[in-house]
């Protein structure tokens, strides 16, 4: 949850994407001095904690925000981190703070799709060290294990439940043509400050076709797609979740470029393409290269409710919408037992002359 927030390694979670750093490094153990922006129920929230998130995110951002907005910014990112600190005290006393195997353990799954180069590098890119990252993990795992206990693992969708929404939603279930399920891993052969993977990064044309050339050598090996676009892809919208495009309709696929498209139409689902060139339609210039994946195909037609999937996919929205007003009303009724001063809160208000 925070660490989905902070660091988004896809795959599962497994990559640095675009997403906004929020981590909620409670300063329960920060050395006393700075500026004190909260407490809960007496544990203290530091401005350097704050800011240190604030940077982070800031960093990326093609204009850094002034005055209001970064004020804003503060404000939503001390408020994360009160709800995370107000779960972890909830977690002591559930008994269920993270151990270090779990630590450990997911610590790994992290680490693993990268050298020690590129790992260092990813954290010096988003300005945490190493002890920052373990405890977001350590907080992540926490939160995660007492939401499944408190609020998950008592939702129950019935079998009546889904066919009411299917009855009342049954045209949601018609398509009207095929979709087509996709992931890329693309190549480009100029510099994007806004790619993933600059250590692997090509320069030049040359080095762009020497690059993909690897890429599709190891997955004719057998290497995993989304590992790989997730390691070498240069594309800052879909690296990060492993090559994923989504699901498009074919309406859309028949008005993309020529060559990807008779290169998908080709595929059976769980084939790659060959190496496409991609040129920009209006210059006609290269501007890259990419592999493509058919992830899965759906006919056109009407889904019936027997089908496992459309089950599946009613069932598993109904636990999500469930889910999402369940926390957020057990994340209300933690505040309502906890003792929260949000000194930063005031400090706005009366700076703005409201009492």
């Amino acid at each position: 949850m925070i660490l989905k927030n902070i660091w988004c390694f896809a795959q599962v979670a497994a990559v640095f994407p675009t997403a906004v750093l929020l981590a909620s490094l409670v300063a329960c153990n920060a050395p006393v001095g700075g500026d004190v922006m909260a407490t809960v129920d007496g544990r203290k929230i530091f401005r350097s904690d704050v800011d240190k998130y604030y940077d982070n995110q800031v960093a990326s951002a093609q204009q850094a925000p002034t005055g209001e907005q970064a004020t804003a910014l503060r404000l939503n990112i001390l408020h994360q981190m009160i709800d995370d600190e107000i779960l972890m005290r909830r977690a002591e006393k559930l008994g269920l703070l993270a151990a270090d195997e779990e630590v450990d353990r997911k610590f790994n799954e992290y680490k693993a799709p990268f050298t020690q180069e590129e790992f260092d590098q990813r954290l010096k890119d988003k300005k945490i060290t190493l002890a920052d990252f373990k405890r977001d993990i350590r907080r992540s795992i926490t939160v995660d294990k007492v939401m499944n206990k408190e609020v998950s693992s008592k939702i129950n969708v019935t079998d009546r439940d889904i066919t009411d929404y299917y009855a009342a939603h049954k045209a949601e279930f018609n398509l009207i043509e095929p979709q087509y399920h996709l992931a890329q891993i693309m190549v480009t052969p100029t510099p994007n400050p806004q790619a993933h993977n600059q250590n692997d990064k090509a320069q030049n044309e040359a080095e762009a076709r020497k690059k993909i050339q690897m890429i599709a050598n190891r997955l004719d090996s057998g290497d995993d797609f989304a590992t790989l676009a997730m390691k070498y892809s240069e594309d800052p919208e879909t690296s990060g979740n492993g090559g994923d495009l989504g699901t498009v309709p074919e309406s859309s696929l028949r008005s993309t470029d020529a060559s990807t498209r008779d290169a998908v139409m080709k595929l059976k689902p769980g084939q790659y393409s060959p190496i496409i060139g991609v040129v920009n339609p209006a210059t006609k210039q290269a501007v890259g290269f990419r592999i493509v994946k058919l992830v899965s195909k759906e006919p056109a037609g009407q889904r019936d409710l027997s089908d496992p999937r459309v089950q599946q996919a009613i069932r598993s929205q109904l636990h999500d919408r469930r889910e999402q007003l369940l926390k957020a009303a057990y994340y209300e009724v933690l505040r309502d037992s906890a003792k929260v001063e949000n000194y930063y809160a005031k400090k706005i208000l009366e700076s703005n002359g409201v009492e």
